[in-house]
């Protein structure tokens, strides 16, 4: 192949990497703030005497689907399973949260 026709594939994906590592990086520091800022309601919640249940399911899922979308690229069965297992703790988060609301 030569380079002519290296460029026109490129050129007709319409994916600039740039943009891809700029959409990952700011991902990370998403995904780096989403958990200070859940570290820091945790730290809160446990200093007022309150409980953290709606923070935890929210945290749980977002875990799970990272871990399902990890599984769905790779096909990984340690993916799935950690999709499982933090689907069901953000189920249980979410179930306590409610039952605690409507106490």
């Amino acid at each position: 192949m030569d380079r002519d026709e290296i460029l026109r594939r490129s050129r007709a994906e319409k994916e600039d990497e740039g943009n891809t590592f700029l959409e990952n990086r700011g991902r990370r520091w998403g995904v780096i703030g989403f958990c200070a800022m859940t570290i820091v309601l945790l730290v809160f919640n446990l200093a007022a005497g309150q409980n953290s249940y709606s923070v935890m399911a929210m945290f749980w899922s977002y875990a799970s689907l990272e871990a399902w979308a990890k599984y769905r690229a790779s096909r990984r069965r340690t993916f799935l399973i950690t999709a499982a297992l933090t689907a069901f703790s953000a189920l249980c988060f979410l179930a306590c949260h409610v039952m605690y609301v409507l106490k």
